[in-house]
């Protein structure tokens, strides 16, 4: 028995994940129009992130299943009970983590977003889910909301927000992290800054391309 599998969580999330794959943008045509290359732009533009990723708030932009899945069993190996979630959305991949917490015996997840409307819906979702009391959700720009009040030692941080802003957010919450931390980023093709410093051996980290979509990284020291 886990928290993950079973009721609430296991049935809500497949019902979400169902949602998601039914109403995902590229069924919209002014979205679907904006050519690959056009896409790629947007998503690593530090300057307009604002603007597109509201333009997508009634998206939930989930991590896949089965990355969700790796993100549970992430938290459990490592005993996390401290995380830092970049990108809350309607908190898909924020339902997986709590999950591990609780089956971890607990903890604090804390988690950013900037759009209202997502935050609304992901609360509900937690609610649904029966682990709101695990998760704190800060709203605005993650530079600033995860800036400070911080824990003590971070065990995982998934980066899963605006792309652009990959290396920025690891360097807001770095000394936090402790050793042997795990970092699940998504997409993190889209940063480059980022991928170029958590595989520069100097740094610190030790990283791995996991899967298409995912780069798995540890803090070393």
């Amino acid at each position: 028995m886990n928290t993950l599998t079973t009721a609430p969580v296991g049935p809500l999330l497949a019902r979400l994940f169902a949602e998601a794959e039914a109403a995902h943008p590229m069924n919209d045509p002014a979205f679907a129009s904006i050519s690959d290359e056009e896409r790629a732009h947007m998503m690593r533009d530090k300057a307009g992130y604002h603007d597109f990723y509201a333009a997508l708030k009634n998206y939930a932009l989930p991590v896949s299943r089965d990355t969700g899945r790796l993100l549970y069993m992430l938290a459990r190996a490592v005993g996390a009970r401290s995380i830092v979630e970049f990108g809350l959305s309607f908190g898909l991949s924020t339902l997986h983590l709590a999950a591990a917490l609780r089956d971890n015996g607990g903890g604090r997840l804390i988690t950013t977003e900037f759009e209202p409307s997502k935050i609304a819906r992901a609360r509900a979702n937690l609610a649904a889910g029966t682990l709101s009391d695990l998760v704190e959700i800060r709203e605005g720009d993650a530079l600033e909301t995860l800036a400070s009040d911080l824990p003590e030692a971070i065990d995982l941080l998934l980066l899963d927000g605006a792309k652009a802003l990959y290396r920025d957010v690891l360097a807001t919450v770095e000394s936090r992290l402790r050793r042997g931390a795990v970092i699940i980023a998504d997409n993190a093709d889209h940063c480059p800054e980022y991928l170029e410093y958590v595989r520069d051996p100097a740094n610190g980290y030790l990283t791995l391309p996991f899967t298409e979509d995912v780069e798995l990284t540890i803090r070393l020291n």
